[in-house]
Formats: structure tokens, C-alpha cells, sequence
């Protein structure tokens, strides 16, 4: 893992040091922080009534319980140290061991867990990937930290997801239905 660390940070390295990369990866990372984005986003989908809104909850509960249960477990098992040196940046400093990247796990767990199909899912994986690159940036983790981070919390969300569709009845009919809704069939679908 030292040569796949090694390659990565040093592909990392120009960007570092330049206000604006660093002010952007500080701010990812602070949005991921607590998952303060995913309650955002959750809050967003449950602003009305219905299944939506039993999803969303149901999905940010289980998806932060557990993505918190399963990277300390991790960590407590691997109890790996953090790089050396770290980016001054505005961003909490870490107090655990690096491995698994918690950031990275959460945001991917809950980008699964959360996300309908659709371009929400891409949008979702797509801010989980921003969150697992700012923690390499701001030299929070080793590279291989934030891939088993991404590999367990991507995991974690799609196990969960099942049990999501149990506690949450009425949503998984109709989330199938609007991912098939791009055509005649689907638009016909969705009116019924």
C-alpha cells in the first residue's frame, strides 16, 4: 500500500498549497463533517408529507448509525497512524486512527443509502468521491484510507438499502416506477 499512498499524494501535491484548491477541499470536508450535508439533503427530501419524507429519515438514521458503528469498529481493529504532516486548513483536526477515512465511509454509505435512481445518485456518489479526494488533499488520510472508506461505506449503503425499503413501505414500488419513468410506459406508470 506505501507505493499506491506514495503515487497518489504525489499526484495531490501540485494542487496543494494554492488558496482555492485548498479553500474548495476544506470546505467539502467540512460539509461532510458530522454529515451535516446528508441531514441537509435528507431535510430537502422530507420537506413534504409522505413516503418520501419516512425514506429520507429512515435512510440518514440507519445510514449515520451504522456507518459510525462500523468505522469505529474498523479503526479500533486497524488502528492505523495519520500521515505525518496535514494541510493547514480550516477543518477539524482528526483524533482517531486513518484508516478507514470516516468522512469518506459516512459520505458514501449515506450517497447509497439515500440517493433515488436516477441523476441524484450520480450527483450523490459524485460529492462522496469530492469528499474522499478533500481528505487526501488536506493530507487527512493516506489515499488507501479514503478507498477503504469508499469500498466499506459503499458496501454498508447498498446492505442497507433492503432494510430501508422494509421500514420505509410504499417508497420502493415507486421509486422502481420512476426509474423506469423515461419513456411512454414509464410516464403512464407514474399517472396511475
Amino acid at each position: 500500500m506505501t507505493q499506491f499512498d506514495e503515487t497518489i499524494d504525489a499526484a495531490f501535491e501540485p494542487l496543494r498549497g494554492k488558496p482555492r484548491v485548498d479553500r474548495v477541499a476544506a470546505l467539502v470536508s467540512n460539509l461532510a463533517d458530522y454529515g451535516l450535508i446528508w441531514v441537509i439533503l435528507a431535510l430537502l427530501k422530507a420537506r413534504r408529507r409522505g413516503p418520501d419524507r419516512r425514506r429520507a429519515i429512515v435512510a440518514l438514521g440507519l445510514a449515520g448509525v451504522s456507518s459510525y458503528m462500523v468505522n469505529r469498529a474498523v479503526k479500533s481493529a486497524v488502528q492505523r497512524q495519520r500521515p505525518d504532516e496535514h494541510l493547514d486548513a480550516s477543518v477539524r483536526t482528526p483524533s482517531s486512527s486513518s484508516f478507514p477515512s470516516g468522512h469518506t465511509l459516512a459520505a458514501w454509505c449515506t450517497a447509497v443509502a439515500l440517493a433515488e435512481p436516477g441523476p441524484q445518485t450520480a450527483a450523490y456518489v459524485g460529492f462522496a468521491g469530492a469528499v474522499a479526494a478533500s481528505r487526501v488533499h488536506l493530507r487527512a488520510h493516506h489515499p488507501s484510507d479514503v478507498v477503504g472508506g469508499a469500498a466499506i461505506g459503499a458496501l454498508l449503503g447498498v446492505a442497507l438499502r433492503p432494510v430501508i425499503d422494509r421500514l420505509a413501505p410504499g417508497t420502493r414500488r415507486r421509486l422502481a416506477r420512476t426509474a423506469k419513468g423515461m419513456g411512454p410506459e414509464g410516464y403512464m406508470l407514474k399517472r396511475l
